[in-house]
């Protein structure tokens, strides 16, 4: 079910304060807390003796105590102090996991500990640029598998439907999208050209009349993802072109965190190319994708239940293109790490007739 070798996000930096918080993360069950010095400490939550959360016990001088029989480990998970035993049993060690803080995100890698390289968190551009404002980040936790939000993602002809009043806007059923895979991930993207802008980016733009449109869907292994936005006066867009400077460009970045096989967490945050210390804006620019993120929550949610219950085969459609690429080569990669043969046929797209 999931690829292990990779780094989530296990949560905003601001959650993990003072005291243990416990975390279900690709169905393991993880403890936090945080050192004096501040650094993250991520252990396996179960003591080795009578598999009692660790997070029901206390911490004391960086180390952690079981609420149960006093077993003390420390940041590695080795146990230190047994009460009642000259020394600890050399085989009362738990999992230590390797944490790293970026953007204001704690990220935890899940796989073999030597494999851990900062190098592969997920790159945001413009961070920490003083020229591009920053909505403040947020985030959800979904009663759906992690593979059909990353579904939700590479299909932006859903946003025509589901996000009415948001991201919605003309030509958003029927132009056609442009696939893109490589080893890192999968993109779908097109150009929307001389329509009215949507209702969600129309109050931001700095020109007037219609605009073309870049929808920008990429979703890289396993679940973590940039959506780029951008808006630019009618005929001065296309793929190629040098852009005019009042182009409007915003940059979200989504992360999924799988919590078990059909539960996740949603984390994001957006950069935009304009009015960068204007706090009122980020704060419209929040609640409005909050909203519509809540929108993809409900009809999420109610496919998860769908597909538990259905008593007749599912299809695919056109616009699957994009996400079963994706879930065909993260298997590939799964297969790969779980040291099985991939899979080497595609199945094909099976189109629904007018």
């Amino acid at each position: 079910m999931f690829l292990r070798n990779a780094w989530y996000v296990a949560a905003w930096s601001h959650e993990i304060s003072e005291g243990l918080h416990a975390k279900k993360i690709l169905a393991e069950n993880i403890v936090f807390y945080r050192k004096k010095d501040g650094r993250v400490v991520a252990l396996e939550d179960a003591c080795p003796h009578r598999k009692v959360p660790l997070s029901m016990g206390r911490i004391k001088d960086d180390q952690l105590e079981c609420g149960y029989h006093g077993l003390t480990f420390d940041c590695s998970g080795s146990c230190v102090r047994a009460p009642g035993m000259e020394r600890a049993p050399s085989n009362a060690k738990v999992r230590s996991y390797p944490v790293e803080e970026r953007y204001g995100l704690l990220w935890i890698w899940m796989g073999e500990t030597h494999s851990a390289e900062t190098s592969k968190i997920f790159e945001v551009e413009h961070w920490g640029d003083q020229q591009w404002g920053l909505n403040q980040g947020d985030g959800m936790e979904l009663a759906c598998s992690y593979l059909y939000m990353t579904d939700n993602l590479l299909d932006p002809t859903h946003v025509a439907w589901v996000h009415l009043t948001s991201f919605a806007g003309a030509a958003c059923e029927d132009t056609p999208l442009e696939l893109a895979a490589t080893d890192a991930g999968v993109t779908v993207s097109r150009w929307i050209m001389d329509q009215p802008p949507a209702p969600f980016y129309a109050p931001f733009l700095s020109f007037e009349g219609n605009c073309d449109r870049k929808q920008h869907y990429e979703v890289r292994y396993p679940a973590n993802a940039l959506v780029k936005s951008i808006f630019c006066p009618a005929n001065t867009g296309g793929e190629g072109r040098e852009l005019p400077s009042n182009t409007f460009v915003m940059d979200s970045y989504n992360f999924i965190t799988p919590i078990d096989e059909k539960s996740c967490r949603y984390y994001w945050f957006q950069l935009r190319n304009f009015a960068p210390n204007d706090a009122e804006v980020s704060r419209q620019f929040a609640s409005s994708v909050r909203f519509a993120f809540e929108e993809d929550r409900v009809i999420l949610q109610a496919l998860q239940i769908g597909m538990d219950n259905k008593t007749t085969p599912h299809i695919d459609i056109k616009s699957d293109r994009g996400p079963k690429q994706f879930r065909k080569h993260l298997a590939d990669l799964i297969a790969q790490e779980q040291g099985q043969a991939p899979k080497v046929l595609e199945i094909p797209v099976k189109a629904v007739s007018a």
